[in-house]
């Protein structure tokens, strides 16, 4: 008879509800705090003599439950609790992150000048064939991916977009100055994580993720088409409205 069984023999509590619970316990009481290193599941597996299954399944639980992280090849982690984002109202990441008093950086993955598609020639109201300017960037909190910004930009509106340091201004940040928001719109939906999403934001392909696919205007011209990936786990959406 395997440990589970004979755990369960003895309890009608399951036992990766026992390890949940342990892990779960130590964190709401400050023993164990965040970004503290949490046991693997071997070590789970020595400790409750049970099954790497189980141990597995406490984790993956959890994890989506928002308590932990997984790092792929590091560890399992404390979670920050989620960061919250406004879902009415456009503002800066950066900002958001600060005014949690916690360190925003970014990797720039991508700069380009880029020849609109048909497709995309309607989003931002253009020509086919004009001239469009594309970034993707990944922001990041306290080191930790929580965002891949991938954004085509209307060169009429902001010709000098690519001449920027985007590394100390958010793209947000300068569109706002040389092409301040007079509309938008987005649509929110979840979607899992494909390979090259999952392996900038440090999450399993197939994790799940919140999408915001948003359109800015600015007076007369269409600026933006931007779709923004966040970890489901790592990020909630926010609103406020009145009738």
């Amino acid at each position: 008879m395997t440990a589970d069984k004979k755990e369960k023999s003895a309890t009608p509590i399951p036992l990766y509800l026992q390890v949940k619970h342990l892990i779960t316990e130590k964190i709401v009481t400050g023993e164990w705090q965040v970004n503290d290193r949490v046991p693997s599941e071997s070590e789970l597996v020595i400790q409750f003599q049970c099954s790497r299954m189980t141990a597995n399944r406490a984790l993956r639980e959890l994890t989506a439950q928002g308590l932990l992280i997984r790092l792929q090849g590091v560890g399992t982690f404390v979670a920050e609790p989620k960061g919250q984002s406004a879902l009415f109202e456009i503002h800066s990441i950066e900002s958001e992150i600060v005014a949690r008093k916690h360190r925003y950086s970014c990797k720039i993955i991508k700069l380009e000048q880029v020849t609109a598609s048909a497709a995309l020639a309607q989003e931002l109201n253009i020509l086919s064939g004009n001239i469009v300017f594309h970034s993707v960037i990944v922001h990041l909190e306290n080191d930790v991916p929580v965002q891949i910004e991938d954004r085509y930009v209307n060169a009429l509106a902001a010709p000098d977009y690519l001449k920027q340091n985007f590394s100390s201004i958010t793209p947000h940040d300068y569109l706002s100055q040389v092409a301040p928001l007079t509309q938008g719109e987005h649509i929110v939906e979840a979607v899992e994580a494909d390979e090259r999403s999952a392996r900038l934001l440090h999450i399993d392909a197939g994790s799940s993720c919140l999408l915001i696919t948003r359109r800015t205007w600015s007076q007369a011209f269409t600026v933006t088409s931007t779709k923004l990936l966040f970890p489901g786990h790592r990020y909630k959406l926010k609103g406020r409205f009145s009738s």
